[in-house]
């Protein structure tokens, strides 16, 4: 991992020095829940991150231990979520269930919001589960 120069030892401190700007955050939503993988991909996304942007956050969240890089055969690479960055799960589940009920226009799907609201628990077991699953079969 990075060294950086710590403000503090605050834990919520911590966490945002790893994964906290909207750009982090985005490239973990786009691994966790829509299945991108590639620089293209992340380049395609709704929110039309910048190419220096882009790469310079996937360099920091692959020194960070979230993401990892991946050499393709033929050429070409993917990144895949860590088991560090998987752990990220019940961190963006909240976020995502904190803006469906806080922002009328948000895009979140109502089932999913419906199941995290009548099942978290269950939600966030049958998510870590197809995460975990996908992180063995890439790494393979």
């Amino acid at each position: 991992m990075r060294r950086r120069q710590r403000r503090s030892d605050c834990p919520v401190q911590f966490a945002l020095e790893v994964f906290g700007d909207a750009w982090s955050l985005l490239i973990v939503r786009d691994l966790m829940f829509k299945n991108r993988r590639t620089y293209t991909e992340f380049l395609r996304g709704e929110e039309g991150i910048a190419t220096n942007i882009l790469a310079d956050r996937l360099v920091r969240l692959e020194e960070d231990g979230i993401i990892a890089r991946d050499e393709k055969q033929g050429g070409g690479v993917s990144y895949r979520l860590t088991p560090k960055g998987i752990d990220l799960l019940p961190v963006m589940v909240e976020i995502i269930g904190w803006s469906a009920k806080h922002d009328p226009r948000t895009a979140a799907e109502k089932r999913f919001v419906r199941r995290l609201r009548a099942d978290r628990r269950g939600l966030l077991a049958e998510l870590r589960t197809d995460l975990d699953a996908r992180w063995k079969e890439e790494r393979a």
